[in-house]
């Protein structure tokens, strides 16, 4: 089945953009300033929340910040023995684990404003405090925090590796906002707990700068993701083998405060199927399935199979929006598939540039397994071992329509990736040919190797009349593009179909800039503020995030910044592994 989607979506795997949220901003920002935005009515709640926060209702002292734990440890068995120490852990869903907090001075290097005020309710202004530095690092627990570390398996790299869990992350506690939303606090880069194996608990500056930016980048984005809400670095001393080739470095430590609705992922599931413990596996469940799928009726005998469909369902939605923004996660086991169907455990990611399906992110993926091509494949092998781990409470006939709804899979995945393609080119309406059309450019775009980005982008902003005459000053990915001996056949058909539309060039021009982001996380971006940030130099992480979030609007400050620019020559050399 794996091979039958390889042979299917051969020509686009790797594409078709997303149903984002459109952000309406002014269509050109003449600076950084946050308040550059528009009054347009039709302005997502997104950034709705980000800019007009009622202050009179947001929390004005840390110490009024409460979190519970109490429906979780109410819920579940908790690990009878105490510690940090690293076991083999069972018939449990988490251990108690205390943070360990970071040493030498702390700094406060990245916070998100939408995060902290739209979903915290906390007023931004205290992040400046010592306080804020204390719990957000793990220094201080927050009022109503029994902090837990997570206990999950998984496979990795294909293979099934046994207990894994949370090595370096702290659950604080469940917060509900003033909107009723529930969300689960976590600390990633608190210290050891039962499930660090040889690790040290730790997270270094470089990967936390990049999980704080591209969490906060692909939810402005449209895509379904963590959020992160701060940034700590410090002066502790973690030793590291960036490429695992023997030559240890000294880096420093970083925390970094998330969130989500849920941290349970696949893994979660797997750990307790393979341990045998199957009163707790449904016990698991029914909790997922209570707390995170309102549609499902706990009394329905199939509520499982309707939990595995949904789940099925909106995985083959989730990898279709990463590949509609050319992004390749980089490590997708098993324990970093969530049940809700978002992007959680942001590690060696990669934006593809040149368009590649062979793009690997990962210096560590050697075989190329978790390549931004195959990325629909891993997803149908990671819900084959979610089928499996469901197997033990499942009936003969249930297991059978599981199979069934799995064979769904490739064709869920590729109705999505279709419509997602059509946007991104601003076609509307249904026509034979669409596909065709699709396929047509990828397979130019997999001959010539344009920006992938900036190919989509620059179809936006060019205007009809441009592209018949083939008027690409200044739009460097079209000019690499049309080099293809076939690009004026395309280019013919292209322009046919747009004229069958009813609605004007300009109105085509504006939903496709709504669906291609000018702006993605790309490495060499990450790579120059990490670099910056480890000499305590911020300001490159903070424009950074605000730039992506609003990536679809042209902003003079990206402009100057190169964002938008043919990648600097050394951004080839850079590589970013497992190790962090």
């Amino acid at each position: 089945m794996c091979h039958a989607i390889h042979t299917v979506l051969a020509l686009a795997l790797v594409l078709a953009s997303a149903i984002v949220s459109p952000v309406y901003l002014l269509e050109f920002c003449q600076s950084a300033d946050s308040h550059c935005h528009s009054h347009d009515n039709t302005a997502t709640d997104a950034v709705k929340s980000r800019w007009n926060v009622n202050h009179s209702n947001l929390i004005q002292d840390l110490d009024q910040f409460r979190v519970s734990c109490k429906k979780l440890i109410e819920a579940f068995p908790i690990d009878e023995v105490d510690g940090n120490f690293v076991r083999a852990v069972k018939n449990c869903i988490f251990s108690q684990s205390t943070p360990t907090p970071l040493k030498g001075p702390l700094r406060l290097a990245a916070v998100s404003k939408d995060v902290i005020e739209g979903i915290l309710d906390v007023d931004v202004s205290l992040t400046q405090s010592d306080e804020f530095l204390f719990y957000a690092s793990g220094g201080r627990l927050l009022r109503g925090s029994v902090p837990l570390a997570h206990r999950y398996g998984g496979h990795q790299f294909g293979y099934w590796a046994g207990q894994l869990g949370d090595g370096r992350a702290h659950l604080l506690g469940q917060y509900t906002n003033k909107k009723g939303e529930v969300w689960e606090l976590q600390l990633k880069g608190s210290g050891k707990t039962p499930y660090s194996r040889s690790g040290d608990g730790r997270a270094v500056i470089r990967s936390s700068v990049r999980e704080f930016l591209c969490s906060e980048a692909m939810h402005s984005l449209g895509v379904p993701t963590s959020r992160a809400a701060s940034l700590i670095v410090s002066d502790e001393p973690v030793l590291r083998d960036p490429f695992y080739n023997g030559k240890v470095k000294t880096e420093r430590g970083a925390v970094v405060l998330r969130l989500a609705k849920s941290w349970f992922r696949i893994g979660s599931l797997e750990m307790l199927a393979h341990s045998g413990e199957i009163d707790l596996l449904r016990k698991l469940l029914n909790f997922v399935i209570d707390e995170h799928f309102p549609s499902i009726n706990s009394d329905d005998p199939d509520k499982y199979l309707v939990f595995y469909s949904t789940v099925v369902n909106e995985t083959a939605h989730l990898i279709a929006k990463w590949m509609s923004v050319g992004f390749a996660h980089g490590v997708c086991n098993t324990d970093n598939f969530s049940l809700l169907s978002i992007t959680i455990d942001y590690g060696p990611f990669g934006f593809m540039e040149s368009y590649n399906p062979n793009f690997v992110p990962n210096t560590s993926d050697d075989e190329g397994r978790y390549s931004v091509g195959a990325q629909a494949d891993v997803g149908l092998f990671n819900l084959e071992k979610l089928l499996m781990a469901l197997s033990p409470v499942l009936s003969e006939e249930q297991r059978k329509e599981a199979k069934i709804i799995l064979k769904g899979y490739v064709e869920i995945y590729q109705l999505r990736i279709h419509q997602l393609f059509k946007a991104k080119l601003g076609l509307v309406g249904e026509e034979e040919d669409d596909g065709y059309l699709i396929g047509f450019l990828l397979k130019m775009m997999e001959d010539t190797q344009p920006d992938f980005t900036m190919t989509f982008r620059q179809l936006s902003e060019v205007s009809a009349e441009q592209l018949h005459s083939r008027n690409f000053t200044q739009m460097w990915a079209l000019e690499d593009l049309s080099s293809h001996k076939l690009f004026s056949d395309w280019l013919s058909m292209y322009l046919l179909r747009l004229r069958r539309q009813e609605n004007g060039d300009s109105d085509r021009q504006h939903r496709m800039k709504n669906v291609n982001p000018r702006y993605v996380l790309r490495n060499w971006m990450a790579e120059s503020a990490i670099r910056k940030a480890e000499r305590n130099d911020f300001s490159e992480v903070e424009l950074l995030h605000h730039i992506l979030s609003s990536p679809f609007v042209t902003q003079e400050t990206a402009e100057e910044a190169g964002y938008a620019a043919r990648p600097p020559l050394w951004a080839e050399r850079l590589m970013v592994s497992c190790s962090s």
